[in-house]
């Protein structure tokens, strides 16, 4: 059941995790609290985005090895350029610096690099270390590391609805014809499937503004731990936890 394990982390399966329950096919995760991890320790707030950068790498490892499908990471909102200019511009060097370093090895795994959001408005440093990166693994066929980047779940259903009326149109047909699945088609998440599970760090209890279409039915849990100190640990007890869950999508 579980995948080849990445080197760096040969030791991460725990006894705890039933392999005769199932994984969830898709996680999704609000990486929060990189700013008061980074203000606990008197650390400029952009010294927790760069620890949080981290963690990515090393959940995407716990997610390859598990099994898990599609990993989804909320990684910069539509709301979020409201944040100091300073913040907003080192959180776009980030892909930069994080596709260069790590690209390499999600393409050794098998590791596809998927980006959802309204990428015409990102920094053209930003869009182009995108994608590369999405060129650079498209030819994988293992997990995909799918990064929500300048998204907004309001956003993209507006979005999707428009497209789909523009669907609808062509083919002479009319609002009363529209469906949740020809919906679903234009989402930005199109292909991937919704989440199963959905992990929030850091004791926030919202969904601040991420796939709210698509988290209809899927399990959430919530962590005090900030995104920063996530831990292989963290991880697995929330796919324990979900493992222990009884998922009846409206019926007994």
């Amino acid at each position: 059941m579980f995948k080849k394990l990445f080197r760096q982390d040969e030791n991460i399966l725990n006894s705890e995790l039933a392999e005769d329950l199932p994984i969830p096919r898709h996680v999704a995760i609000i990486m929060d609290g990189n700013g008061r991890w980074a203000k606990k320790r008197f650390l400029p707030r952009i010294a927790g985005h760069k620890e949080g950068m981290d963690v990515v790498k090393r959940v995407t490892r716990y997610a390859n090895a598990i099994g898990i499908d599609v990993l989804t990471l909320y990684a910069f909102s539509t709301e979020n350029w409201k944040r100091p200019t300073d913040e907003v511009d080192f959180l776009m060097k980030l892909p930069v610096e994080f596709f260069d370093s790590f690209v390499p090895e999600l393409i050794e795994e098998n590791v596809r690099v998927n980006v959802m959001g309204y990428r015409e408005n990102l920094p053209d440093h930003t869009m182009r270390a995108v994608e590369k990166a999405i060129a650079d693994t498209a030819h994988c066929t293992g997990l995909t590391l799918n990064f929500a980047l300048n998204y907004g779940g309001r956003s993209e259903i507006i979005t999707a609805a428009k497209e789909a009326m523009k669907e609808l149109a062509r083919e002479g047909k009319s609002s009363e014809d529209l469906t949740e699945e020809l919906l679903n088609d234009h989402l930005m998440s199109s292909g991937l499937g919704d989440p199963d599970l959905l992990i929030r760090t850091s004791g926030e209890l919202r969904l601040s503004n991420f796939m709210l279409w698509q988290l209809a039915y899927s399990e959430f849990y919530f962590t005090e731990t900030h995104w920063p100190d996530f831990s292989k640990e963290d991880f697995l007890q929330a796919i324990i936890e979900y493992q222990n869950r009884s998922r009846r999508f409206g019926g007994l």
